[in-house]
């Protein structure tokens, strides 16, 4: 799909108060993370969606027209299309349409590089193709079921397709399985040997990569794109001579798949188990706030409540806003305040996660502190 030029469509009801802008610009966000060239973008207001195409006729007409003419073959839609609005939709535009979930599952496909994290993203293809199989077949007509007496209608091809997706399925959640028992067994030890677990969390970009980099000196891939690293990376890092291990996790976004939160479920897990969860949100994003509800969201997804007390707001990317009065708002909302990019901030968040272990009565830090 690398290097295709695409269309960019974010539709959205009239009805509902949007911010049309900041989606499309989600949007064509998300195709240049997979090197799609965008050539056109639009942002197109429906009355009510059709249960047949989504879009309406009229808007599907003019599509047809701008494909046409820019002479694209794939057309991203920036919302989750039914199996059965997905096939119309490439009949009447004469091309590939994918949808927001498709989108965001081959972005992941192609950043997993772990066994777990590939795995993962292919458990959630798997489940995603297999309410998928009502394309219009050639070969739909049923089988022969054998030889002689045994002859006569067999099981239809769409059948049998989805019986193969669902053996690699169950052969893929299997391995996933053993994965997730070693991970227990070794969060069984680092609890045993009171080994503090720190997560970073956060919408897709805003600096977790960056910071989780000088927290614990490592080389984590960090771009100014969305999910420019997608595997979980667990790294070792001391505080006054003990150990305490920081966990990258993957990041968050609007309408994030359920098939990827069930297939990374191993993985978020680390967060669940974590003595201290750190929210990253990028101060510089006009849309940080609408970030943050989507970030607790998903946290409340996976049995993390918005109010849990182990979650320490981090506010990041300073360094590329005016207001720089850090101190009131620190101290009135409880956030520290930091770019992990030049480093400002970055001693107050160690004396902020000192504190909290301490009260959590890590009793091999509290002496060595």
């Amino acid at each position: 799909m690398n290097n295709k030029d695409t269309i960019v469509i974010h539709p959205y009801l009239k009805s509902l108060r949007v911010q049309k802008g900041y989606f499309l610009k989600e949007a064509i966000n998300l195709v240049k993370a997979i090197n799609l060239n965008c050539l056109y973008s639009h942002s197109v207001g429906l009355e009510k969606i059709s249960p047949k195409t989504y879009l309406n006729t009229g808007f599907i007409f003019s599509l047809v027209k701008k494909k046409e003419e820019l002479n694209v073959d794939l057309i991203f839609i920036n919302t989750n299309l039914s199996p059965i609005q997905q096939r119309n939709l490439e009949t009447k535009l004469n091309c590939k349409v994918i949808d927001r979930t498709g989108l965001i599952l081959e972005i992941f496909g192609s950043r997993a590089r772990s066994n777990e994290g590939k795995l993962s993203v292919t458990l959630a293809s798997l489940e995603f193709q297999k309410s998928r199989l009502v394309r219009s077949w050639t070969h739909l007509e049923r089988q022969r079921g054998g030889a002689g007496f045994m002859g006569g209608p067999g099981e239809k091809q769409i059948e049998s397709d989805k019986r193969q997706i669902t053996e690699q399925i169950n052969r893929l959640k299997k391995k996933i399985k053993n994965i997730s028992s070693i991970r227990n067994i070794q969060r069984y030890r680092r609890k045993k040997n009171k080994i503090p677990v720190i997560s970073l969390i956060g919408y897709t970009n805003s600096g977790k990569s960056t910071l989780f980099n000088k927290l614990t000196k490592s080389n984590v891939l960090s771009k100014n794109m969305l999910f420019a690293s997608l595997d979980s990376t667990i790294r070792k890092s001391f505080f006054n001579d003990i150990n305490v291990l920081f966990v990258d996790t993957v990041g968050f976004i609007r309408d994030l798949p359920t098939a990827l939160i069930d297939s990374f479920k191993s993985t978020l897990d680390e967060i669940i188990f974590s003595d201290i969860i750190l929210h990253i949100r990028d101060i510089s994003d006009d849309n940080y706030l609408e970030h943050k509800r989507e970030v607790l969201k998903i946290l409340n997804e996976i049995g993390v409540c918005s109010d849990d007390k182990r979650i320490i707001e981090v506010i990041n990317k300073v360094d590329l806003i005016e207001n720089k009065d850090f101190e009131h708002n620190s101290q009135k909302n409880g956030a520290i305040f930091l770019s992990a990019a030049t480093g400002f901030g970055i001693s107050n968040l160690k004396n902020r996660i000192k504190k909290s272990l301490i009260s959590e009565n890590f009793s091999l830090f509290k002496q060595s502190y």
